[in-house]
């Protein structure tokens, strides 16, 4: 099933993230100025990659200040990795650049694909799970890690379909994308539970199905909540609301496997009060703190 060509030795999670242990928040520009007035106590700030490739400007001025007390991650969302096409390469050279200005703790991008030719969709788009897809993103994943000369983390996907050529169950395509090519992963537990909800799945089985050892950052969000047209619960993964409590417990169960984990809380819809988005990040702190041993 899977490509001949050799593994890449397993990197302990702190070469795959320099992340401290603690809960971070998306920087929204709107809360540039609270955050430097306020110094709130939070392990790190993740930004959009694409957002800040130009060469200055205001948001480059605020993200330096930031940057100078701040552990930062650097979140890409148009790389296309899991695309047909080949890499941008001017896309990844800007990157290269944005990565060498602010040394990010982590780099982590979608297994998504979101351009086709000179089309840019701006939509995280799914695979199908096939061998020709999986030597495709495992080389997409070699020229990225190559060119930033550094491992990145790669975050597994919500979605609402799935393809009816695909030979490969979701996670068993993740966990040989990562023994291949080395990169980690970024576990979203959101796009888990949105995900098998919306092909009623077990949650719980599919985190047992990946690769936990390689996990070096978190993602939690909030959904919105639909029906389909057989009537059944479709989840839309829309940040644009806190995280729900089955997410959360979802969460709680990740880390008594895994230990505590850099975990970020993302919210780029409908975006409250930074006061309101901090108590979610305490709320994580408490639970990163309680199975570090540290109640």
């Amino acid at each position: 099933m899977f490509s001949t060509s050799e593994p890449v030795p397993p990197r302990t999670r702190a070469a795959l993230c320099g992340l401290p242990p603690r809960a971070g928040l998306g920087l929204k520009t709107g809360h540039f100025g609270e955050v430097l007035d306020t110094q709130p106590d939070l392990g790190f700030f993740e930004v959009h990659a694409e957002n800040y490739m130009v060469a200055g400007g205001p948001f480059h001025h605020f993200l330096g200040l930031i940057r100078e007390r701040y552990a930062l991650s650097l979140h890409g969302v148009g790389l296309s990795i899991g695309g047909e096409d080949a890499l941008d390469t001017q896309h990844l050279k800007r990157l290269a650049a944005l990565i060498e200005r602010y040394q990010p703790h982590a780099f982590s991008e979608h297994l998504a694909w979101s351009s086709h030719g000179p089309v840019f969709l701006n939509d995280l788009l799914p695979l199908a799970y096939d061998s020709p897809t999986l030597d495709r993103v495992c080389a997409h994943i070699d020229q990225v890690q190559n060119t930033l000369k550094r491992p990145m983390l790669l975050e597994n996907p919500a979605t609402y379909l799935a393809f009816q050529r695909s030979t490969i169950d979701e996670p068993e395509f993740i966990a040989e994308v990562i023994r291949r090519s080395g990169c980690g992963l970024l576990l979203d537990v959101n796009n888990v539970y949105v995900s098998c909800i919306n092909h009623q799945r077990d949650p719980l089985a599919y985190l047992e199905a990946l690769p936990l050892h390689a996990v070096g950052e978190i993602h939690l969000a909030g959904f919105a909540e639909d029906g389909d047209s057989l009537g059944d619960r479709l989840l839309i993964d829309d940040h644009g609301a806190p995280v729900d409590p089955a997410v959360w417990a979802l969460y709680q169960k990740v880390l008594g496997r895994i230990g505590p984990v850099a975990t970020l809380i993302e919210r780029d819809n409908q975006i409250p009060p930074f006061s309101v988005l901090l108590d979610e990040a305490r709320r994580a702190d408490e639970l990163l703190r309680f199975v570090g041993g540290r109640p």
